[in-house]
């Protein structure tokens, strides 16, 4: 079994599900997984678990990603993207001002409630969201609790035929739509609009300029060339990290429970610098819930 992690740089016009497809033709590995859906206009990081490290997709998709595009003010689109139709067209006032666009931007840094647009996998009453789109049917989306830890403007505003563009960069938690996000944007500033562009640059603490294609890691493959793979211990996301002693790693192995001193809910723990468990508190205890050696 081929365990790892790829920072995978995905192309546009493939979904993740299609990137996982592909990867897994490249490497022969049947156990594989991603670490976060990316839609298929979107580029970028696309983290993905091989073998053991699929057991750590669920703490990869906590960590918070960062994106980085463009919202452009003007009109509305059906997908909240450049890819759908134009819903509405209001041509912007060139009195806008940075200031105004800072102000509204800051506004949604911390926790938010977000309406997740139509055009989404997310389900509801069994059916996707976009499902009902495409059928023009609509029904009532789900609102969801997601947290923002920065959001702001990289770039000059630029007017155009009735048009306001400028780039932007986002911290997001999990199930964060930056679609739904620029929207909201304009109808806070009282303007339509959509985003116009996203690539995204970080997640489950990897980086776009250390990513690679599909084509790279084909060539590399090719040449029995494993350096692209990332060992497990870079999927543990967010999770607070203890070092065990011999004695622990021994109780971890035959899956006793440990007194730590530690209040997380949940801990990576490490031994002589690897990934061994992952530890679940339970009361005053911590319990081995995933572990990934074995102790004789």
């Amino acid at each position: 079994m081929i365990s790892g992690i790829v920072n995978l740089k995905k192309e546009a016009g493939m979904t993740s599900h299609d990137a996982v497809f592909k990867l897994r033709k490249i490497v022969q590995e049947k156990k594989i997984g991603h670490g976060g859906t990316l839609d298929p206009d979107v580029t970028g990081v696309l983290p993905i678990a091989l073998g053991k490290a699929t057991r750590l997709i669920e703490y990869m998709q906590e960590e918070g990603k960062v994106y980085e595009g463009e919202v452009t003010l003007g009109f509305s689109t059906t997908t909240e993207d450049a890819s759908g139709e134009v819903v509405a067209v209001a041509p912007v006032d060139e009195k806008l001002t940075e200031e105004d666009i800072d102000r509204a931007m800051q506004s949604f840094v911390g926790t938010i409630i977000q309406v997740p647009p139509m055009y989404s996998a997310v389900k509801v009453n069994g059916r996707k969201l976009y499902e009902y789109a495409r059928a023009g049917e609509t029904v009532e989306r789900p609102q969801r609790e997601i947290s923002i830890y920065a959001f702001e403007r990289t770039s000059s505003v630029t007017f155009e035929n009735g048009c306001a563009r400028f780039d932007f960069r986002v911290k997001c938690g999990k199930g964060t739509y930056v679609r739904t996000l620029s929207v909201d944007l304009g109808k806070k500033l009282g303007l339509e609009s959509h985003m116009s562009r996203l690539v995204r640059t970080g997640s489950a603490g990897m980086s776009l300029d250390t990513a690679v294609t599909l084509s790279e890691i084909a060539d590399l493959v090719d040449k029995d060339d494993w350096s692209f793979l990332q060992p497990i211990e870079n999927g543990i996301g967010d999770l607070p990290i203890v070092e065990l002693t011999a004695e622990e790693l021994r109780e971890v192995g035959f899956g006793r429970f440990l007194e730590l001193n530690h209040t997380a809910k949940r801990l990576a723990a490490f031994h002589q610098g690897k990934l061994v468990a992952i530890l679940e508190k339970r009361e005053q205890l911590y319990k081995p819930n995933k572990v990934f050696i074995e102790v004789f």
